[in-house]
């Protein structure tokens, strides 16, 4: 290396020295940014309180919980389910987050949760809502009692009777266990611990959904078959399968008039009928109308019923109980 580039090196070498290095900032959070924090690690949790806490470690005999706080909760395997058939390494993750009820502190400074008591509190709460909207919600029973089975709904002890499992009665309860049915809550009582669940009370809503549907969809002047299943002063009841039913008013049996329904018709007997009418969840049939040799005829306005309900009586029209009315 040449004197002069060795003097050039050194100089700049100097200079490069002499400069002051750059000065680097450090960023140091203020106190309030942890203000949150603090106050929350600083604050003493006592017996009643309900929080929140997430799940940091689970073992086969109890759960930890970070409260962010001070010390750490610790819930014992028999504080965090009534269901029987809770497991601890099943049915909880870690990182997950729990309501918990903090019941007090150990010897060692850990405090004492109990989430069963905590989904107790929250639980009562939200089945009078449930009761109020009539909220469906699907149960597994777990097991049969005297007169009835036994069913968990967020952790509480569900009673559903018998004669409310289905639309119809079940003898052996046994067969039951371990089915998933749907139900509504139809009893609430959170002083006495008691729930009452029905399965039926879903069944029937939904069968005569079903059957409003099977209703709508029967179209007016179709000819059907079908079978007289109740014979009744003022008509027949025909049965037309799928659970739906329809009247054949006496006037619309025959061409022929008509003075009892007994004298054409008897009880499981196999008819034609044509559809007249649909209205308001009823089929109004005609046995002549189907008849292709003889017209239908519409029913006179004065002439009996002209509506029907399912305990089989009858309204008559305004002009039947008028026609013998004699005015001065």
């Amino acid at each position: 290396m040449s004197e002069e580039v060795k003097n050039e090196a050194v100089a700049a070498a100097e200079t490069a020295a002499e400069a002051p290095a750059e000065e680097v900032k450090e960023v140091v959070p203020s106190m309030d940014e942890f203000k949150d924090e603090l106050n929350s690690s600083f604050k003493k949790l006592k017996e009643g309180d309900l929080i929140k806490g997430n799940v940091v470690g689970v073992s086969d005999t109890e759960v930890t919980i970070d409260l962010g706080s001070y010390a750490e909760g610790v819930i014992k395997a028999d504080e965090l389910s009534n269901d029987p058939k809770f497991s601890i390494k099943a049915d909880v993750t870690v990182g997950e987050t729990l309501d918990v009820l903090v019941l007090g502190e150990d010897k060692n400074g850990n405090i004492l949760l109990s989430k069963k008591k905590a989904d107790d509190i929250l639980a009562w709460s939200k089945l009078k809502e449930m009761l109020e909207a009539k909220t469906v919600v699907s149960v597994t029973v777990s097991q049969a009692v005297k007169a009835g089975v036994v069913a968990f709904v967020d952790g509480i002890r569900g009673f559903i009777p018998a004669s409310q499992i289905g639309l119809s009665y079940i003898e052996d309860l046994e067969t039951v266990v371990g089915q998933t049915i749907d139900v509504v809550v139809i009893t609430v009582d959170e002083e006495k611990k008691r729930l009452v669940l029905s399965g039926k009370e879903v069944a029937k809503d939904r069968a005569a959904a079903e059957k409003a549907n099977r209703i709508a969809s029967v179209q007016k002047g179709a000819v059907l078959a079908g079978k007289v299943e109740k014979i009744m002063t003022f008509g027949a009841f025909i049965d037309l399968g799928e659970g739906l039913s329809g009247l054949v008013h006496i006037s619309q049996i025959s061409n022929k008039r008509v003075k009892t329904v007994g004298e054409v018709l008897k009880e499981g007997d196999e008819v034609k009928v044509k559809v007249l009418d649909v209205k308001d969840g009823k089929i109004s049939l005609s046995i002549k109308a189907a008849d292709e040799k003889a017209p239908a005829e519409e029913i006179p306005a004065d002439e009996g019923p002209r509506e029907y309900r399912a305990d089989g009586e009858a309204t008559t029209g305004l002009a039947a109980l008028l026609k013998n009315i004699k005015l001065n």
